[in-house]
């Protein structure tokens, strides 16, 4: 440590030796810095302040409805992607800035210029952009700036509206492609129901459900049959033996058929019937439809002796009587019942053995429909969602038309400046005596490090490796250290004047940009 301040004593005490060198350095570089600072041209900053407003009342309103993007996202980008050359190509034309150019080097220059001179300052948070221009003429400043915050506008309402035309352009062209694609596969899936009617059954039944009602017919057409069996065997029966009209005893009224009468008795029994599953016999209603049933028997009797007694008695013949000729045409309708269920049998017999020929064909049929089904489901997916994505973008075109969810808002329009925003010559100034300074330092230090000189005997001793026997000191003259006290005062002087002077210049910068 001790060896380091003696060197940094060493390096004070030979830059003092030169002195005067470095104060004539100081003025002159001081001077030239002050005419430098002084001749930088004035350029004016015009700058306007916008909001823009992305927390708009439709936003929660159309929400699910309309297409909402990302809007603040696309304000910052358009905020960093709004200086490009074709942006400051036309804002050149729109200040007026072409009028200068002559040459097509003189537009490129231009154009560079504005590209690194624009500036678009936000705040990030609050959407507040502040656009700036420097010039050297105000009026310009105020062009150029005036014409950006439109630029600036414009390009997010018409960035806005390209997006969504190109949008809504890509969805059309993509809906009707799926209609194409939709229809053909509605033709596919029909023809196939067509071909496979039989097995793909009627009304949305599957082929398991057309066996079990096939089967369900058929067994109710083998009881309808039976039934039709027993009753013409009955009729048969009837007519083989004696006519019952030519007997002397009264006739059996239950081998007689009086069709009004006994469709009421077969209604009357049938009440009956679910009656006495519930009640007894004593039940009044019980005893009220025995009573209903005995006095519609009494009734048919009386019919049948009234037929009898038509027919001409006992001596008539067995075709004259009317019952006979009625059992006649019951037989008769019994033989075409019969007839009738054994073509109705044979038929489901025939569908339900055609059916179940086919069962080996029904699970390829099945995967080949449900293939179908699955195109035709997606494709009609696909084309509803994109239908239901054109109507949010036309939602969305047509909110954007009536003020959209962002709103440009200029707060601080763009004004002529008075004042030159730059350069800052009350800092260059300072900045400028400082670096005069500083030049001065080290031109002291560079004579001294060519004309060294030593001012101690260590150094001697260290750079000659001789013993330094002894040192001689300056005997005090009075004369002399009175010399050295008007040069020190006059290098105080210069130095002090040199401060004063940078002092004065910056006062007076400051008074004429005023």
């Amino acid at each position: 440590m001790e060896e380091l301040l003696t060197r940094l004593y060493g390096y004070l005490r030979g830059m003092w030796r030169f002195r005067w060198w470095g104060l004539v350095v100081t003025w002159v570089v001081g001077v030239v810095a002050g005419f430098v600072v002084y001749s930088i041209p004035d350029r004016f900053e015009s700058s306007a302040r916008i909001f823009v407003d992305t927390q708009s009342v439709l936003r929660p309103l159309m929400s699910g409805l309309a297409v909402q993007p990302n809007v603040d996202q696309q304000v910052a980008i358009l905020s960093r992607t709004l200086i490009t050359r074709p942006n400051v190509e036309k804002l050149i034309s729109m200040a007026d800035l072409d009028i200068t150019t002559r040459t097509p080097a003189d537009r490129e220059s231009l154009i560079t210029s504005l590209m690194s001179d624009l500036e678009i300052r936000s705040t990030g948070r609050d959407n507040l952009f502040t656009l700036a221009y420097r010039d050297q003429v105000p009026e310009r400043a105020h062009r150029v700036v005036q014409a950006l915050v439109s630029l600036f506008v414009e390009s997010g309402l018409v960035g806005k509206q390209q997006d969504s035309s190109s949008a809504r352009r890509f969805i059309d062209e993509q809906i009707a492609n799926y209609e194409v694609k939709l229809t053909e596969a509605e033709n596919r899936l029909k023809e196939f129901r067509l071909r496979n009617m039989a097995l793909l059954g009627d009304g949305g039944k599957d082929y398991v459900s057309q066996i079990a009602e096939l089967m369900n017919r058929l067994n109710d057409a083998q009881l309808e049959l039976r039934e039709a069996e027993n009753s013409r065997s009955s009729l048969e029966r009837q007519l083989a033996v004696e006519d019952p009209m030519l007997r002397t005893d009264p006739p059996d009224p239950s081998m007689v058929s009086v069709p009004e009468v006994d469709a009421r008795l077969a209604v009357l029994r049938k009440n009956l019937d679910e009656m006495m599953l519930r009640y007894t016999n004593e039940h009044p209603d019980v005893m009220g439809v025995k009573r209903v049933i005995a006095q519609l028997e009494a009734e048919k009797q009386q019919e049948i002796e009234s037929m009898r007694k038509a027919g001409g008695g006992q001596g008539a013949a067995p075709g004259a009587n009317p019952v006979f000729q009625q059992m006649k045409m019951a037989l008769s309708e019994a033989d075409a019942k019969v007839a009738s269920l054994r073509a109705r049998l044979a038929e489901l017999s025939s569908r339900l053995a055609q059916l179940r020929s086919q069962q080996e064909l029904l699970p390829k049929i099945e995967a080949e429909q449900t293939q179908l089904n699955r195109d035709y489901n997606v494709h009609r997916q696909n084309y509803e969602s994109l239908v239901q994505r054109r109507e949010s973008a036309a939602m969305s075109v047509e909110m954007s038309a009536q003020g959209g969810i962002t709103e440009f808002r200029v707060i601080d329009p763009p004004t002529v400046p008075r004042t030159p925003a730059a350069p800052n010559r009350l800092l260059l100034m300072p900045l400028a005596g400082i670096l005069a300074l500083a030049a001065g330092i080290a031109v002291t230090f560079l004579i001294a490090q060519f004309r060294p000189a030593f001012v101690e005997p260590r150094g001697l001793r260290e750079v000659t490796g001789l013993p330094v026997l002894g040192v001689i000191s300056l005997l005090p003259d009075p004369a002399r250290e009175k010399t050295e006290r008007r040069r020190l005062m006059m290098f105080g002087g210069g130095v002090a004047s040199f401060a004063v002077a940078v002092g004065a210049m910056t006062v007076l910068l400051k008074w004429l940009q005023t």
